[in-house]
């Protein structure tokens, strides 16, 4: 143990000479008034355990180079008193730890104040409660006190050591409403969390009166043999209750009472002073006419689990000698308890002063451990400390306390009963670790030690507990009756097992004959002739446009996941074959699920047929459906659809997926416009669910990505029906657009960058777009629906028959049959088809346009179509204009702390909000340059005077627009800007022939540098001649004058203040055509 000591404290010694002295101020909470808590937790002979304690830590070398000052108050058990103390302690008088205090409930509150303080608090004493183990709640907190919890993992382990498996609980609230309460509550959690434990029956007594005692014990007689009791210490209740026991005959071989106790030594009660004397001796009242001999009888049959408190119920010398010095110690600096120490009552040591100098030196080896491998440690960071408590040490009582790494001390409790001399004696321990519980024996012989020579009573009698079990001897006096019942239950049980053998053996052929209808042998898959080239010029399943509504069987070719047969067992019916990639062994729930996907059957589910095992690649048989998928008709921009058209397929699809939701399948999972089939009568039906484990192992491509719900997207949560509802809005938008899944054919952006962005999420997530042809009468409930089926939160989207609902509400009276409708509208589409031929002519203009609009975001279109035109582009002179310069402050440090990729998604994140608020203005932005952003208004247009209040307004917006803006890899960082402005004359033109760039030339543009890099973060720094336009000749804002400043290369310069803009003054807006697209930098370069 010392070369322990000092391996452990040496380094730290070492350290703490080199440095000056610091002190550490203790906290400390007692109970000084309430004579009743006097003998276990009195202040008066507990409080100079610290004091005691400290001298050990001297001695031991731990904390060497700290002092401790100790402060001190009284809670006296109160909850409230506890919390004002707690706060006293730590607010004012900046404690660095607290020891209490000593009851439960004011615990509590003390604890939940040291966990918000994040300060290290030790409980001690009468707190039993066992909420204050919980680390989760309460990280700061250690309790030293044995818990009720303990207590019945004790009970636990003590019924399992003499493989009792049914036991009563006995309680009375009389002089204690708080301690029996917790332990019938943890009782009950124990006994419910073993199976192998039966809590027969709880028992409330009315009160500590023998009459009340006596009832209590005539109603458990009843019901049990193995008896948990708990009743109030100190007021008399144990011994009426043995008495009670005597007087009911409940005190023979066959009862155990077994009494769990945190305050108490068992048989031995002890008293002020240091006196004590046995339980079964004095008389509480005049009311007890129990004698002594009598009393002591009673409790033959007793058994008590008490706190060990490291001493093994011995009192040692160790103990003595802590004793002795706590008391003589009391008189010493700080306490000085002279006068008010001295009498009997305190010439003794509080029971419970050891747990406070044992908790006290471990919080000492816990600080000094976490200073040894952190000198700048902070120790008055309870959690750090308390991560550093794990250890097991010599208590004051002489034995070893052991507090486990997740801050509980572990528990020692001792079994204390009588021995055939009538005197107590300990006869097992009990280490009570968490949820575990270890009886370590400490008799020989149970039978004689234990039970004075008698059997091990039994939890329940062989006769019942009224003795009126015992059955009669049926062998004996009716053996002919008794040949007759056993032949008869022979018969009868023998045809039971057949029935149930039979019932087994039918049931399993049954699920084999259903097995045999799923399972499809390859043999029976015909492949299906194909036609010459010049034949199959329809489209196929999943690739190119056609001009035809309906594809032939013939023209469907094998992709990568279809192949198309024709099933000979089926009149020969043509199936769609659906590729898998995983070939599992099927268990039987997989199995069972295969029988029930056979029998869905609903008018929008395509119809399961089973699987082929056999074949070369594991296969899902599907019925055909001779339009093809819903992608299929989506991209065949020559088919017109309506309204009513649209609101039909998407109804089909809603009442296919309520039938999946409410079916045994729960939800489909992959669910897309490619899984819903339409068949001849243009009928959605939905495909291509179940099998989640089979699909789950397909190589699926990033575009099939595009209709799951961002939270699968990202791992977070496995396939649901919300993220069902999630992929039907994508379906929905391609239906009411006539596009694919995000228009991909359109779009600049490919599918990995959108699954990206859909990863990303975020307050303006990427979506579809939901812009519809002119022509169609799309109604705006329907717009709104599909916005709240693919919101972020998956709570908050819809159920599906919520959708359903909705759905039905939107057919504006319209009624019909949707064959008649298609017929019309296939009439209507034929007279489209020399239109649909003008327009495939006119693909190629807009290409052209494509690249005008790619060159019109990278210059000016006046310039740009000059440029086109082979015109020289000739500088041109703008009289006045405004220009605008900003930059990040202090960008180089928050740079240094992001990598490069980093650096540039946080410039992409805020130019994107920048070139959102240009686009509401009159604004042309120049270009930026790493975190300088340079705009200009009154060119290449001219706006007359309102340049000066578009870039007014557009600063204003850039300022408001970052109290909102996050860092997304540092949220804790925040963005802030110097803006300056200035109005001037400027020189414009191209510059350049490779790469030509737009650049503005002019001593403005080096005044408005300068105004920014003259300006204060977060302000708009604004020259003379800027205010004079905002205040004088635009008017409608508010500035302030900054004063004279000396600018570089200018002297000194009288500055302003942008402060806002009336709100009473009307915006009027000058705003023309835009000529270019803001919100993409371009490469030109100002000269400044």
């Amino acid at each position: 143990m010392l070369f322990l000591r000092l391996f452990i404290f040496t380094p730290f010694l070492i350290l703490a000479n080199c440095q000056a002295r610091r002190t550490i101020k203790v906290g400390l909470l007692f109970v000084q008034n309430v004579s009743s808590l006097q003998v276990g937790i009195g202040y008066r002979t507990s409080a100079a355990a610290v004091l005691v304690t400290k001298n050990k830590i001297r001695e031991d070398h731990v904390l060497d180079g700290f002092d401790f000052e100790f402060l001190w108050d009284f809670d006296e058990c109160n909850e409230i008193l506890g919390a004002g103390k707690t706060v006293d302690l730590l607010e004012v008088k900046k404690v660095d730890v607290i020891f209490g205090p000593t009851c439960s409930r004011p615990a509590l509150i003390s604890s939940a104040l040291a966990t918000y303080y994040n300060i290290p608090i030790f409980e001690w004493g009468l707190t039993s409660t066992r909420q204050l183990t919980d680390v989760k709640r309460f990280p700061t907190t250690l309790p030293f006190s044995v818990n009720s919890y303990s207590l019945a993992m004790a009970i636990l382990g003590t019924l399992k050591q003499f493989q009792w498996t049914e036991f009563v609980f006995l309680y009375c609230n009389d002089g204690d409403d708080e301690k029996c309460e917790s332990l019938k509550d943890d009782v009950q959690t124990v006994a419910s969390a073993h199976e192998e434990l039966s809590l027969a029956y709880t028992f409330r007594i009315q009160s500590k009166k023998l009459e009340d005692m006596r009832a209590a014990i005539v109603e458990i007689k009843k019901r049990g043999r193995i008896i948990v009791a708990c009743v109030a210490s100190g007021n008399g209740s144990k011994r009426t209750l043995m008495q009670a026991v005597a007087l009911e005959n409940a005190n023979n071989s066959e009862y155990v009472y077994i009494m769990a106790e945190t305050n108490s030594r068992g048989f031995v009660v002890e008293e002020v002073g240091g006196k004590w004397h046995y339980l079964w001796e004095g008389k509480f009242d005049d009311s007890d006419t129990f004698s002594t001999e009598d009393s002591r009888t009673s409790m033959a049959n007793l058994l008590f689990l008490v706190d060990n408190m490291g001493m093994n119920n011995v009192v040692t010398p160790q103990y003595l000698n802590f004793s002795k010095n706590v008391i003589e110690m009391m008189k010493d600096e700080p306490f000085n308890c002279v006068e008010d120490c001295v009498g009997e009552e305190y010439s003794s040591v509080a029971k419970y002063a050891g747990q406070l100098a044992d908790a006290f030196y471990a919080y000492a080896v816990a600080v000094n451990r976490l200073l040894t491998a952190n000198p700048q440690a902070e120790i008055r960071n309870g959690t750090m400390i308390l991560r550093n408590i794990g250890m097991t040490f010599e208590g004051v009582g002489g034995g070893d306390l052991t507090v486990d790494p997740d801050s509980a001390r572990t528990s020692e409790i001792i079994m204390i009963g009588l021995n055939s001399s009538r005197l107590p004696e300990t006869y097992g321990k009990l280490i009570i670790n968490n949820q575990s519980v270890h009886f370590e024996q400490l008799y020989s012989d149970e039978v004689m030690d234990v039970w004075n020579g008698r059997q091990r009573p039994k939890a329940k009698p062989t006769c019942g507990f009224t003795g009126t079990q015992c059955p009669p001897d049926f062998v004996r006096d009716y053996l002919v009756i008794v040949i007759i019942i056993v032949m008869f239950l022979i018969f009868a049980v023998s045809a039971a097992v057949g029935a149930v053998f039979y019932a087994i053996r039918q049931k399993r052929k049954e699920i084999e004959r259903q097995d045999e209808l799923w399972h499809v042998e390859a043999s029976h898959l015909k492949p299906i002739s194909k036609k010459s080239k010049s034949e199959a010029s329809q489209r196929s399943f999943a690739s190119g446009p056609s001009t035809s509504t309906k594809l032939t069987v013939e023209s469907r070719t094998e992709t990568t996941r279809f192949i198309f047969y024709i099933y000979q067992v089926r009149n020969n019916e043509v199936v769609a074959a659906n590729k898998h990639d995983f070939r599992p062994q099927l268990t039987d729930v997989e199995r069972s699920e295969l029988r029930q996907m056979r029998s869905l059957d609903h008018d929008n589910l395509n119809k399961f047929i089973g699987l082929c095992l056999n074949s070369q690649q594991l296969l899902s048989i599907w019925r055909y459906c001779s339009r093809g998928s819903l992608a299929d008709v989506i991209s065949r921009s020559s088919m017109q659809m309506d309204s009513f058209f649209m609101l039909s397929l998407i109804r089909d699809i809603a009442n296919g997926l309520g039938f999946i939701h409410t079916s045994m399948l729960h939800f489909h999972g992959y669910l897309s416009s490619r899984s819903c089939l339409i068949d001849d009568r243009w009928q959605v039906k939905i495909s291509d669910f179940g099998l989640n484990e089979v699909r789950g192992m397909d190589k699926l491509s990033t575009e099939n990505m595009l209709w799951w719900a961002p939270e699968v997207l990202r791992g977070l949560e496995q396939r649901s029906k919300e993220a069902d509802i999630y992929s039907f809005g994508i379906i929905c938008s391609e239906v009411i657009t006539r596009s694919s899944a995000f228009d991909l054919e359109n779009r600049k952006e490919k599918p990995e960058e959108i699954i990206y962005q859909l990863k990303k999420g975020g307050f303006n997530a990427i979506r579809p777009s939901l812009l519809t042809d002119e022509a169609l009468e799309i109604n705006p409930a329907l717009v709104h629906l599909i916005r709240d089926c693919w919101t972020e939160k998956p709570s908050e989207r819809p159920p599906i028959d919520q959708v359903r609902s909705l759905l039905r509400g939107m057919n504006d009276g319209k009624k019909g049959n949707l064959m008649d409708h298609v017929f019309n509208m296939l009439e209507t589409y034929a007279s489209t088809l020399e239109e649909e031929v003008n327009e495939r002519t006119k693909e190629l203009v807009e290409e052209q346009k494509k690249s005008d609009v790619l060159l019109y975001r990278m210059l000016p279109k006046t310039v740009a179509e000059k440029l086109k035109a082979g015109i020289s582009i000739e500088p041109e002179t703008f009289e006045l204009v405004t220009i605008f310069f900003s930059d990040v402050v202090q960008f180089t440090t928050l740079a240094s702390k992001c990598t490069p990729l980093q650096v540039v998604q946080l410039l992409n994140d805020l130019y994107t909000i920048f070139d959102s608020i240009i686009e509401q203005n009159d604004v042309y932005k120049v270009e930026t340059i790493g975190d300088g952003y340079l705009c200009v208004s009154g060119l290449p247009h001219r706006n007359g005077h309102d340049h000066i209040k578009h870039i007014a307004r557009m600063s204003l917006a850039f300022l408001s627009s970052l109290a909102e803006f996050r860092v997304a890899h540092m949220p804790s960082e925040r963005i802030n800007l110097r803006i300056g402005i200035n109005c001037g004359s400027v020189v414009a033109g191209v510059v350049g022939l490779t790469m030509p760039r737009y650049c503005l030339f002019g001593d403005a543009v080096n005044t408005a540098s300068r105004m920014e890099s003259n300006g204060k973060p977060g302000r708009i720094h604004v020259s003379s001649e800027a205010n004079h336009l905002l205040t004088h000749v635009v008017g409608g804002f508010r500035t302030e004058e900054r004063g004279e400043v000396i600018i570089k290369g200018k002297g000194v310069m009288n500055t302003y203040w942008l402060l806002g803009e009336n709100d009473s003054v009307p915006v009027k807006s000058n705003m023309r055509k835009r000529e270019n697209t803001p919100s993409m930098a371009r490469s030109i370069t100002p000269e400044i």
